[in-house]
């Protein structure tokens, strides 16, 4: 799959979770029913992934963790906050760049309506 096909089938997901419940929920939950709509989408993701960091002579296993992989292809990062900030861009920009990931969806559920809560990168 292309990229565009793989973020199109994920942002799908994230609007049919957001049609059923609505903001207002903790990522939590938005995570497992995204986990339970990739599933049945068809879709191979790892959940919680974690990203090594090395810094100078340290190695830390377990330096970030992100919420979905997908296809190998794309981060998701999922947040249900009042408003999204450049601290989230950041974060979801620094795990691409330690995956070596060049594609990553940052989706905001608590919003009214989900398209003004996604945000797509490429590098």
């Amino acid at each position: 799959m292309e990229i565009n096909e793989i973020t199109g089938e994920i942002i799908g997901c994230c609007i049919e979770i957001h049609k059923e419940l609505g903001p207002g929920l903790l990522e939590s939950a938005y995570e497992e029913c995204l986990a339970y709509e990739l599933n049945n989408a068809g879709l191979f993701f790892e959940r919680q992934k974690p990203i090594p960091v090395r810094y100078k002579e340290i190695y830390i296993e377990y330096g970030y963790r992100m919420d979905f992989v997908v296809e190998n292809e794309v981060i998701v990062e999922l947040k249900s906050v009042e408003l999204m900030s450049n601290v989230h861009t950041a974060q979801i920009l620094t795990y691409m760049k330690f995956a070596q990931i060049n594609a990553g969806l940052l989706i905001n559920f608590n919003v009214a309506i989900l398209k003004n809560g996604i945000k797509r990168f490429i590098n």
